[in-house]
């Protein structure tokens, strides 16, 4: 452990630390000049260090007893001098994880079980012969390929926020410091004034990634210009939305970059104290963030005299109870102050009256990562990417019926179509695209139309929807539009606090129409009903989560017009999803009278004689479906 005191110090440590972490920096600079063959053909006695993806989604899968075999393997042949086993964070391909990286060849294996650990280290290791199973195989250009610079998943990705995550162990401030971790810390305490850095940040264009889109710079200097005789920086950490896990696997993969952007943010605003509100569901982010804090101190880049300066900043953790409505900044501080977390009305904003009635600055974590970077590489380097409304990139959690699940992070401007049908290699199965869900369920439903429009905040908001915190969900045409609005207010009706009435008896009303129309008891008055009521709701309700909840209604109403139609005119849901407008009918012509759908009905609704055609009991049926999946003959049809 070293006490970092002066810039000489940290770069004496970032000397020593990059030497541990150089065959990970090679490979990598090596891969990006397409002299990885000359890496791989090296002697073995070279050093190597095996990453395994330590992120929820593969600690799940038994990446821990992955790192347990491949430590034992490597004990059993004596190579521990040589061989280095690191858990790392996500590496965004969760579709095929768990994932293994051997460097410095940067060999990329996909689904990797315990078991394989010993082949691994046997063939890779000490024969050097890579195992060719394990490697990802394209589907179009019907091969393996070996390393992730040439995996579609990852050729147009850009990786700003997610730098760090995959390629050093989140619990080793060493590893962050030898990537150029704490330089933008000591550049900003003993080079620049605070009014420097944020208007670094202002040029950078960099707009806060948790769904409003508000310039941080902006943020920052309504935050330094408040006074008080304390202030306060806030990483907002609670990430709600269904289908996301940006924020997540930052902190799990990198949280000293969220540490170090705060207590930049601290100088900038003239802040001593941090806190990062968390949900308590994030264990492995909690924790890993338990251990960075406790390094940081350690190593003198939280509390007293930070860089031998009269800077001083410390950062705590707070726990939240997964409450929606607390990512919105009012809720989050009541949260914090023990009271019930409820939104107020503005202004004054949190910049001017925030935490125990104190300035405080609110970045969701994501927005806190980009500083860093900013910092080291300049605002024009930012600037330079993305687009004119939009700047830097974006980061996504892709989820539904679409091949390559994950988290991807792209430059602004970049097309649904280029994520969905690029990195996403399409939809499951090869269906059809129907839409995609943007924003989390304060977001709304795009379509086939809207494929080609660069993303950034203002085009989707002109489409109909949001950038929001970064979920992305895809449907395919098996979907009902009609049912999704209704998953997503039944979300909001859930998570609403209650305590304003456009939110807590609105989004209730439109609920219960929906209910009505997914029921076939819906009339085309109801349509009309909802998109009134939609609309005044976004006009009245208190809270971004009251105003933004109709999204997903208005967006299918514009959308899938005639799918509303169908649910209230003709009683028919066309993919037969919900299940009081469908009903069962067994062919007479294709059923031999085997009797097995009788026997798995769990409601006895079928009944017949053995070698004879059956019949469905249609007020008895429950529509479960069972009969349509042990049927051998698809005699049944869904109507």
């Amino acid at each position: 452990m070293a006490n970092i005191k002066s810039v000489v110090d940290l770069q004496a440590l970032y000397t020593e630390a990059y030497k541990k972490m150089e065959p990970r920096i090679k490979g990598i600079n090596d891969a990006l000049q397409n002299n990885a063959e000359n890496v791989t053909n090296k002697k073995n006695t070279q050093t190597k260090h095996i990453l395994v993806c330590g992120g929820t989604g593969c600690t799940a899968s038994n990446s821990k007893e992955i790192v347990c075999n491949l430590e034992q393997c490597i004990k059993e042949h004596g190579l521990e001098e040589s061989v280095k086993v690191l858990r790392t964070g996500c590496f965004g391909f969760c579709e095929k994880g768990p994932i293994v990286k051997i460097m410095p060849d940067n060999t990329f294996y996909t689904e990797v079980e315990p078991d394989d650990a010993k082949e691994i280290v046997e063939s890779h290791i000490i024969n050097n012969q890579k195992v060719n199973r394990l490697l990802y195989f394209d589907p179009e250009k019907k091969e393996h390929i070996d390393n992730s610079k040439d995996m579609a998943f990852y050729k147009k990705q850009m990786r700003i926020a997610l730098r760090n995550c995959g390629f050093i162990d989140p619990e080793d401030i060493e590893e962050y410091i030898a990537m150029d971790g704490y330089k933008a810390l000591a550049t900003c305490l003993t080079e620049y004034s605070p009014e420097k850095v944020i208007e670094i940040v202002s040029a950078s264009g960099l707009s806060g990634r948790g769904g409003a889109g508000f310039p941080t710079g902006k943020k920052w200097v309504a935050s330094a210009r408040a006074k008080a005789d304390q202030k306060y920086v806030v990483c907002n950490a609670d990430e709600g939305d269904p289908g996301a896990f940006m924020d997540r696997s930052i902190l799990e993969g990198d949280p000293h970059s969220v540490l170090e952007a705060m207590t930049i943010a601290g100088y900038a605003i003239g802040a001593t104290k941090g806190l990062i509100y968390i949900r308590a569901e994030y264990p492995l982010a909690v924790h890993r963030l338990q251990v960075a804090i406790e390094q940081s101190k350690n190593y003198g880049f939280l509390g007293e005299n930070i860089f031998g300066t009269d800077f001083c900043f410390d950062i705590e953790i707070r726990l939240g109870a997964g409450a929606f409505v607390c990512g919105e900044a009012t809720a989050l501080i009541h949260s914090m102050e023990g009271k019930r977390g409820e939104p107020t009305f503005k202004p004054p904003r949190t910049s001017e009256k925030g935490y125990l009635g104190k300035p405080t600055n609110v970045n969701n974590v994501e927005t806190y990562a980009n500083v860093p970077a900013i910092i080291n590489k300049g605002a024009e380097w930012f600037a330079s990417i993305g687009t004119e409304n939009s700047k830097g990139t974006k980061v996504f959690a892709l989820a539904g019926q679409i091949k390559n699940v994950g988290l991807i992070e792209v430059p602004m401007g970049t097309t649904l179509r280029e994520i969905i049908y690029e990195i996403g290699e399409g939809i499951k199965d090869d269906k059809k695209f129907k839409a995609v869900q943007t924003g989390g369920p304060s977001g709304g439903c795009l379509t086939e139309k809207h494929l080609d429009i660069p993303i950034d905040y203002k085009t989707l908001s002109d489409a109909g929807s949001m950038m929001g915190s970064g979920g992305m969900v895809i449907m395919d045409e098996s979907s009902c539009m009609v049912s999704v609005a209704k998953f997503y207010l039944d979300f909001t009706v859930e998570e609403s606090c209650g305590k304003c009435t456009p939110c807590r008896i609105g989004n209730k009303r439109l609920y219960e129409i929906l209910d009505r129309i997914t029921k076939g008891k819906g009339s085309m008055e109801d349509l009309e009903h909802l998109r009134n009521l939609s609309n005044a709701i976004k006009d009245t309700a208190l809270c971004g989560l009251g105003q933004s909840s109709p999204n997903p209604i208005l967006s299918t109403l514009d959308n899938f017009w005639d799918e509303y139609v169908e649910h209230v005119v003709d009683k028919k849901c066309r993919v037969g999803v919900c299940k009081d407008l469908i009903h069962y009918e067994i062919n007479p012509n294709v059923c031999i009278g085997c009797t097995n759908c009788a026997r798995n009905c769990p409601v006895d609704a079928i009944s017949g004689e053995r070698k004879s055609p059956h019949v469905i009991d249609q007020q008895m049926c429950i529509k479960c479906g069972t009969c349509v999946t042990k049927c051998k003959f698809n005699a049944i049809r869904i109507l």
